[in-house]
């Protein structure tokens, strides 16, 4: 080979490996940029409690069953259009440890915060024996 050829390889290689850097450079940007997004979004949306609708909002009927999981009440509540996120709504009531929830008849709102549907949940519902007495 000549001395031509020799230096054309080693310009072409460098080229590549150069290429190549960039290429995981941006690529490991744009993963960070999505992690960084979709982290934001999903704090927002644990940290800061917002309603589906705005006031007045849609009543709902909501029954909860006995032995009832917290996932189990997520998937019912976006069912009924009373939050927009399961898995926000499942970190929330870890996070503000309301964990027991009673079985029962609730009226909900779609313009409460999961917040506020989390402590009516955990508040035990009234029965008609109650009501009539």
């Amino acid at each position: 080979m000549s001395n031509t050829t020799n230096d054309i390889n080693r310009v072409t290689t460098a080229i590549i490996r150069i290429s190549i850097k960039l290429i995981v450079c941006a690529l490991v940007i744009l993963i960070l940029y999505e992690g960084i997004s979709r982290g934001f979004a999903f704090g927002h949306a644990i940290f800061y409690e917002e309603a589906v609708d705005a006031p007045p909002g849609v009543e709902r009927t909501v029954v909860i069953e006995e032995g009832d999981t917290v996932s189990d009440i997520a998937d019912l509540l976006m069912d009924q259009g009373l939050i927009t996120n399961k898995i926000a709504f499942i970190f929330q009531s870890r996070f503000y440890e309301y964990d027991t929830f009673y079985p029962g008849t609730y009226e909900l709102n779609t313009s409460m915060t999961s917040k506020e549907i989390l402590q009516e949940l955990n508040t035990q519902p009234e029965t008609q024996e109650d009501e009539e007495t």
